[in-house]
């Protein structure tokens, strides 16, 4: 029997209003909503409350006639006390009654979930935050790989998975139990699960001083669409840039060259130097790490980085989206800024932002 028919049409199988209503109603299910946020490091906002063992995002049930983005909005300002339009949908989740544990006395229906982007909030928001009395213990940002430590195995799925459609840009997640039917390239590689390495450099243009020590080249390699090059752990997603550190009498740009072609099979152009973020805590004295910039000219097969014996899954990204699988903290900003300014070096295009593809052997890089 079909139940989907348009409001104005009749029911596929003749049946009174009423009896129509009641089968509808027979399939109801819950409705609730949640909203994703995150501080200028890439954290995620976690709650703390009284009556759940585990963490969750901001949100809840939706009350009676009212839609996803309203309850979203309403529950923010009644658990955090911030007044915030939400207007960005992040996820659209089907969680089934065999998907989340409850107690047999509450007749879990299941229940559709809608996941909105709260935004990336700084550190004047935050101080305003105003945690309910009574309802929420304790408001905290916690690393997106701590996510499934602290929540429910469905809510950690979740959010992970919201948190990734953010970086895609493409749209909302269709889930189920937390599972996208259509995963991208950050779900294959389980993007977010292993802890990010807080590197809080500041950050300058131009050469490094003389006498500092270069401890690592990295390069912004541009793909001839103006999207960056971005190297991703096949397990756990953990993002890096080509480069490496310099051999003896090795210069930056040098190291770059070799390093591109160990890692990714990557030929470059002759690199540019972006700036430098100097290390004054690094274990073996005072030291900076360069950042360059190049285009990539030929992509070879993919093969193991002869050091390390990783197999990089090479995908493209914009700028924005690189910083973001990162947590560069305020150097990043202006990191960004000068990368910005390198496309025109090379003749590329600014990137658009889309979902991260990943490139494969055989890519023909003058279809980008």
């Amino acid at each position: 029997m079909t139940t989907a028919s348009a409001p104005a049409e009749p029911p596929s199988v003749k049946m009174t209003d009423e009896a129509y209503g009641a089968l509808r109603a027979s399939h109801a299910l819950w409705a609730g909503t949640s909203v994703l946020i995150t501080d200028q490091h890439g954290r995620v906002l976690v709650q703390r409350v009284g009556y759940r063992p585990t963490r969750l995002l901001s949100g809840g049930a939706l009350d009676p006639g009212e839609s996803p983005a309203q309850g979203a909005a309403r529950e923010l300002q009644e658990e955090l006390g911030l007044a915030q339009p939400l207007t960005r949908g992040l996820a659209v989740d089907w969680v089934s009654p065999a998907g989340r544990r409850t107690s047999h006395a509450l007749r879990f229906p299941g229940e559709l979930l809608h996941v909105f982007d709260g935004g990336v909030w700084d550190e004047d928001r935050i101080a305003s935050v105003r945690p309910a009395p009574g309802e929420i213990e304790g408001v905290g940002f916690v690393e997106p790989a701590d996510l499934p430590a602290l929540m429910s195995p469905d809510d950690a799925r979740r959010a992970l998975s919201a948190l990734r459609a953010r970086v895609n840009g493409a749209g909302p997640a269709i889930l189920e139990d937390g599972r996208p039917l259509s995963p991208t390239l950050l779900d294959r590689v389980n993007a977010f699960t292993r802890h990010r390495a807080v590197h809080h450099w500041p950050w300058h243009e131009g050469p490094a001083p003389a006498g500092l020590p270069v401890r690592q080249s990295w390069g912004w390699i541009f793909a001839p669409d103006g999207r960056i090059l971005v190297l991703l752990d096949p397990a756990n997603g953990a993002a890096c840039l080509p480069g490496g550190t310099p051999e003896p009498d090795q210069d930056p740009a040098a190291t770059l060259i070799r390093e591109a072609l160990e890692e990714a099979s990557a030929h470059i152009s002759p690199a540019v130097l972006l700036g430098h973020l100097p290390d004054r805590e690094h274990d073996a004295g005072p030291c900076t790490r360069v950042r360059m910039a190049a285009a990539l000219t030929d992509l070879g097969p993919s093969r193991p980085d002869p050091a390390t014996g990783q197999t990089y899954v090479r995908a493209l990204a914009t700028p924005e989206q690189v910083i973001e699988l990162f947590n560069w903290g305020p150097g990043g900003a202006g990191q960004l800024t000068a990368v910005h300014h390198a496309p025109a070096r090379f003749g590329l295009p600014r990137a658009t932002r889309q979902p991260l593809t990943e490139l494969p052997d055989a890519t023909d890089l003058t279809t980008l």
